[in-house]
């Protein structure tokens, strides 16, 4: 394998911006005590004698009972590393469907490098395109903390020198990043499967849905052009929130570099997975290199720095509520406030769906993460400063690989420099974006604290100020709409869908119907303590009110013909009426039959728990704090 010589072909840096440098600071003495006791926590664990040292005799038989003979000898005998691994395999997920051979793939990799390694545990991954606007959305953002759990409990056996986390959806990589943080003595590597070939294209598949919102495409029409979308093995392919793990895992440096969007089908894709065992082996360059442990590498600079990745490519809303919870798993306590910040100095340097017509393959194409990264980079807008899995740093990661020879072979892998960009329509440099600002946005007024998503908003409708029409569940507006009755300006008002109310489900079925209102000229607006995800589309959406309806936010005072105004200029969100009038408004409770309907069948009662103890969407929607 090369060297990473294309370190050489880069822009002179930048100085680090002196926003960014302010959020970090502000980020770190925020942080202080909790960042303390979690290194010291994670260091006393890092400093104990191997597993096979430590424990009973009955303990370590238990743990090698089912591998070969030669690898019972390399662990107990030879003392060699041991790699856990957690994977979020199924084949009901088309994304994680191909890491059904990567262990064998993994421990072959690990025996020829004198190591072992074994399937520690897996974790459930479940598929909101599968579940949107059903009740199994209600179990969706919690399953990420019951991953966390499921990569802890795998992790827990304790006898493992490094791991490798097999994931690549919407809460399955927050949760084993969670998981894997709480292990955080653990020299850590996530290893992905890359999207799936582009099918027909997101914005074709929109103009459907838009149809069939309307009556104009029957079932059939609508199923084709489902079955043409999404057709193959891998992650979907806009840019939503399982696409935005991948950026992000890349701007921690968290990957083998460039490794996020090559195709499940490419044979790069196996010399890939082989690397990662390289990587956290320490075995990936020429030079001494100790992998580091994760809860030393993910500090408040690797999450500053995955903020700035995820506002350059107006990644996913979800992310202002799975980074905070991430961030906190290391000690580390962000905010909204932390990410507008941030936003207002990170310009907007990718157009890909939902926010242009472009799919991640045409990004990677165009340049990929490593492009984004190494602009960010060089701008000063991303901290150079900091550990990865590699010892190259982030410079690593702002090249991509390329391969030469069979897949098997060593040394088939090389980086070359990401930039310049092959499609400036996908991606431009920081000298010349496609915004000056990132692509989120923070508002705040007398109805609480929320999030925009404006990159994928036309310009024209970043302000809207409209009569409200009040919702107590995405059906009821969708009756509304069928019914005609949504013909005109609105704002529509979903509440009770906030994580104590019912988990917090996606509304991401109310984008066909909300889009063909606005598409018909009415200016339209939606506002709600659910979330609308990373594939939120033209129609602006003021998501993640807090505090929620449930634990007697403001959204419960708001009543039909109430005229809000959604401002993503100022950042502002607010009904329109008198301080005083607005005060002594009565608080409505969650109806009757809503409560009922929410929370039970189909497993939602396991959720309860969850649903009470839950934090609110601006910390994270933690259950575990």
């Amino acid at each position: 394998m090369k060297p990473p010589a294309s370190r050489r072909t880069h822009s002179p840096r930048m100085p680090l911006h002196d926003t960014v440098q302010a959020v970090t600071r502000r980020i770190r003495e925020r942080s202080a005590p909790t960042r303390a006791a979690y290194l010291e926590q994670i260091d006393a664990y890092g400093h104990r004698d191997r597993g096979s040292d430590r424990m009973g005799c009955a303990n370590v038989a238990h743990a090698v009972a089912g591998v070969p003979g030669n690898d019972k000898l390399k662990i107990v005998a030879e003392r060699a590393p041991n790699i856990g691994i957690v994977t979020a395999y199924n084949d009901m997920l088309s994304a994680h469907q191909p890491f059904q051979g990567y262990p064998d793939i993994i421990k072959h990799e690990a025996r020829r490098l004198g190591a072992t390694a074994q399937v520690a545990g897996g974790v459930p991954a479940m598929c909101d395109g599968v579940t949107q606007g059903t009740p199994g959305m209600e179990l969706s953002l919690f399953s990420r903390d019951v991953i966390a759990m499921g990569t802890a409990v795998a992790l827990t056996h304790d006898m493992f020198d490094a791991a490798l986390m097999l994931g690549v959806c919407d809460k399955i990589v927050p949760g084993l990043l969670i998981g894997a943080l709480h292990f955080g003595h653990l020299p850590t590597v996530f290893v992905p499967a890359g999207p799936m070939p582009s099918g027909l294209s997101n914005s074709d598949k929109a103009k459907v849905r838009e149809q069939a919102a309307q009556g104009l495409v029957g079932r059939a029409g609508l199923m084709e052009a489902e079955m043409a979308a999404y057709h193959a093995p891998g992650t979907c392919t806009f840019y939503g929130t399982a696409n935005s793990n991948q950026m992000l895992l890349e701007a921690m440096g968290l990957h083998v570099p460039g490794t996020a969007f090559i195709q499940p089908g490419n044979a790069m894709r196996e010399a890939l997975t082989r690397e990662a065992v390289r990587t956290v082996l320490g075995k990936a360059s020429t030079a001494a290199f100790r992998c580091p442990p994760i809860g030393r590498l993910v500090d408040e600079r690797a999450i500053v720095n995955a903020m700035a990745a995820l506002l350059a490519t107006g990644g996913s809303t979800n992310h202002l509520i799975h980074w905070v919870a991430v961030a906190r798993a290391a000690g580390i306590v962000i905010d909204w406030n932390d990410f507008s910040e941030l936003s207002d100095v990170v310009p907007l340097l990718t157009r890909v769906y939902p926010n242009g017509s472009a799919d991640v393959n045409a990004f990677q194409d165009a340049g990929g993460p490593g492009y984004v990264i190494g602009e960010l980079v060089g701008a000063g807008l991303m901290h150079a400063d900091v550990l990865t899995v590699r010892a190259g740093g982030i410079a690593e990661f702002a090249d991509i690989p390329t391969m030469a020879g069979e897949p098997s072979a060593e040394g088939v892998l090389h980086w070359q420099p990401a930039a310049p960009s092959k499609n400036d329509a996908v991606a431009r440099p920081v000298s010349a974006p496609f915004s000056a600002t990132g692509g989120l946005k923070l508002l705040k007024g007398n109805l609480g604290r929320s999030v925009i998503k404006v990159s994928s908003v036309p310009d024209d409708r970043h302000i809207i100020e409209a009569p409200a029409r009040v919702f107590d569940s995405q059906a009821a507006l969708q009756k509304a709409f069928t019914a005609g009755e949504l013909d005109r300006d609105v704002v529509c008002v979903v509440r009770w869908q906030g994580p104590q109310a019912n988990g917090m489900p996606e509304l991401h079925k109310l984008t066909p119907p909300l889009s063909v209102l606005q598409g018909k000229g009415f200016r339209v607006a939606l506002v709600t303590d659910g979330r609308m995800s990373g594939a939120s589309g033209k129609v602006p959406a003021a998501i993640h009110v807090s505090p929620e309806a449930a634990a007697g936010g403001p959204l419960a005072k708001v009543r039909d013909g109430d005229v809000i105004r959604l401002d993503g200029v100022a950042g502002t969100l607010a009904v329109l009426l008198p301080d005083d009038e607005w005060a002594q408004r009565e608080t409505a409770s969650m109806p009757d039959e809503q409560r009922l309907a929410d929370g039970r069948g189909l497993g939602r009662e396991l959720f309860a728990g969850m649903r009470r103890n839950a934090l609110t969407a601006e910390e994270g929607a933690c259950s575990w704090l």
